[in-house]
C-alpha cells in the first residue's frame, strides 16, 4: 500500500509541477520549456533583437558556466543576419552530457537562427546547457549589434 501511495504521490506531484511549469508560475524565465525529442519548430517569444540589423562578422561570447562544464559560442553574423551559432566549448567530458548536448545543440542553434535572437526555448533535459547557450549567444549578440 505505501509503494502505490508514493507512486501516487510522485505522479500527482510532478502533473501539479508541469501545470504549473506550463502556466508560468514556476518559471523565472520568458522561455518555455522543450523536450530533447521535440520537432516542433517553436515560434519566438519577446525578441531581444528583431530589426536584423547586425553588422556583420563573428563575435564570441562569453564563457558561462552550464553545471557539468561551460559553454561557449561563436555567432556569424552575415548581410546584417545570424546565420550560424558554434559551439567553441560545452559540457563533454561525461557520456551522459555528450549525447544530451549532441541532441540540444543542433536545436539551440537551428531556433537562435530562426528566431534571429538569443531568445530561445529551454530544451528539457538540457536546461542548464540551455541557459548558459542563452546567455553565451546574448552576449555575442550585443557585441554584433553595438558595432
Amino acid at each position: 500500500m505505501k509503494k502505490y501511495l508514493l507512486s501516487s504521490f510522485v505522479i500527482v506531484t510532478f502533473a501539479i509541477y508541469t501545470i504549473l511549469e506550463r502556466i508560468g508560475s514556476i518559471s523565472n524565465s520568458t522561455t518555455s520549456a522543450r523536450s530533447i525529442n521535440s520537432t516542433t519548430p517553436s515560434v519566438p517569444n519577446n525578441s531581444v533583437h528583431t530589426n536584423n540589423s547586425y553588422k556583420d562578422g563573428q563575435y564570441t561570447g562569453d564563457v558561462t558556466d552550464a553545471f557539468y562544464g561551460n559553454v561557449q559560442v561563436k555567432a556569424i553574423i552575415k548581410n546584417g543576419k545570424l546565420t550560424d551559432v558554434q559551439f567553441l566549448d560545452y559540457p563533454q567530458d561525461r557520456r551522459n552530457s555528450i549525447e544530451i548536448n549532441s541532441q540540444a545543440m543542433p536545436l539551440l542553434t537551428q531556433e537562435a537562427i530562426q528566431s534571429q535572437n538569443s531568445n530561445v526555448d529551454i530544451v528539457s533535459g538540457a536546461t542548464a546547457t540551455s541557459q548558459a547557450f542563452i546567455q553565451s549567444l546574448q552576449s555575442a549578440l550585443s557585441q554584433a549589434a553595438q558595432n
